[in-house]
């Protein structure tokens, strides 16, 4: 079974050259149901080469914590002996990915570079100066949306009411299953043992964001959650989803983030059921509109992370209410130690320091708080991706920027009534929240006695 063209493109004009293939894994941290690794291997087998598996640890990566890394690190690890079962060499890198890289190439004669794509811009930048540099063909593949992003729509979409008939059209063409993974004859390369005490000593990140022990980072770890979500929690997934005191959540954007599982399989999987229709229907709505949406809005828009990004009449009404008055005035210190007037949005912060993940529903509450309790959207928008990167399991992703966009400026909303501050931008309190779910239960089960300890 070859890999559909449409899911990857060259991001050069060389052709494949006689050599080693090399796969830079970098978004899709898994081994199985992995399109960008199925392409590097479909090209080994192609030209009778053999393929590697690299991953580069930069010193820094946008505003994440060593809560992310060492999340990464443990499923590393389980990763690195799939491959060697295999005959498939998987090492961990530490350095800038483009000198990494480039050096890899070079000093091992590899014919073919293969990764994956990433609508984000670090990532991209990356990807280009590497396009430029190596001296062999460089491709990338959409190993992450179902429809690739490409595919899906060549230009930045309005909402999910543009791009959902778009994504339907396609999906019978791409929603199929994976290939075998064939092991090699033999390994090239020698596996290093994942030291994670020497990447915690390279990184320079938060060390003081510890790890959580709610849930187990792999591969493995994913099938296990998503089959325990489709068992014991998708039925009644409508109705209770917006409940942040109901167990209803799949709890697998954290595998979803860091690609540990794919959302073709989780959908394959999802499909494959006969019964709680409505229940599978709006998980995915969720999983592949409204996720591929948001690779939609990043990979179309270089602006997706400032209030440059926003639609046109959410940049004008939010001018037309700069100056308004704002009755509380926070600062990133305050937001950070869940120290404002509302332990509703206190409990939602704790919740998120605590377990690295925040429910869907008090996401939005939490950061349309923040543009009301800040001078600007500008200083909203940079308080609310900085506290989501480096507290959430699943920040610094597309899912992340574009649900910080549509609170703050209206991306993939509509203009609603308006009001001081918020504009025509859609607004959200306490109240609300009150009609929603038991508010008390929920700040009393994440406000408790040990705030101060965690943050001294």
């Amino acid at each position: 079974m070859k890999v559909q063209e449409t899911r990857y493109r060259s991001l050069n004009s060389k052709p494949i050259q006689k050599g080693p293939v090399l796969y830079w894994m970098d978004r899709e941290r898994r081994m199985r149901d992995n399109w960008a690794f199925f392409r590097a291997q479909e090209i080994a087998r192609e030209h009778d080469q053999l393929l590697q598996v690299v991953y580069v640890f930069p010193k820094t990566f946008l505003d994440s914590a060593w809560r992310q890394h060492h999340f990464m690190l443990k499923a590393f690890q389980e990763m690195q002996e799939d491959f060697a079962e295999k005959n498939i060499c998987f090492n961990l890198h530490l350095g800038d990915p483009v000198d990494v890289i480039k050096k890899i190439v070079q000093e091992g004669g590899f014919g073919t570079v293969i990764t994956e794509m990433s609508p984000l811009k670090l990532p991209r930048s990356w990807r280009d100066q590497l396009a430029k540099s190596v001296d062999c063909r460089f491709e990338e593949v959409d190993a992450r949306n179902i429809v690739p992003v490409w595919e899906a729509s060549p230009k930045k979409e309005f909402g999910a009411y543009t791009l959902r008939p778009k994504i339907h059209k396609k999906l019978d063409e791409y929603l199929e299953d994976f290939p075998y993974i064939m092991a090699q004859d033999e390994m090239l390369g020698k596996v290093e043992p994942i030291d994670i005490d020497e990447v915690q000593k390279f990184l320079e990140v938060d060390k003081n964001i510890p790890p959580v022990d709610w849930i187990e980072p792999g591969e493995k770890a994913a099938h296990k959650m998503l089959d325990d979500f489709l068992e014991e929690r998708l039925e009644g997934y409508d109705e209770k989803r917006n409940d942040p005191l109901e167990d209803a959540q799949s709890e697998l954007s954290p595998y979803l983030h860091f690609g540990m599982i794919s959302a073709q399989r989780i959908a394959l999987k999802v499909n494959e059921l006969r019964s709680h229709a409505k229940d599978r229907e709006a998980f995915l709505e969720e999983m592949i509109v409204r996720r591929e949406l948001s690779d939609n809005f990043c990979f179309y828009n270089k602006d997706y992370d400032k209030p440059e990004g926003f639609p046109d009449w959410a940049k004008k009404t939010l001018s037309e209410h700069a100056d308004d008055k704002r009755e509380y005035n926070y600062s990133l210190e305050e937001f950070e130690k869940a120290k404002t007037h509302d332990p509703l949005w206190n409990a939602a912060q704790m919740q998120m320091v605590k377990t690295g993940k925040m429910h869907g529903y008090m996401r939005m509450y939490w950061c349309k708080k923040i543009l009301e309790w800040t001078e600007n959207p500008r200083k909203a928008m940079e308080i609310a991706i900085y506290l989501n990167d480096a507290y959430e399991l699943d920040g610094r992703d597309s899912n992340g920027y574009t649900g910080v966009a549509w609170s703050i400026g209206g991306v993939h909303d509509r203009a609603w009534a308006e009001r001081d501050v918020f504009g025509k931008i859609r607004y959200m309190n306490y109240k609300g929240c009150k009609r929603k779910f038991n508010v008390q239960n929920y700040i009393e089960t994440w406000l408790g006695t040990d705030q101060e300890q965690l943050f001294s």
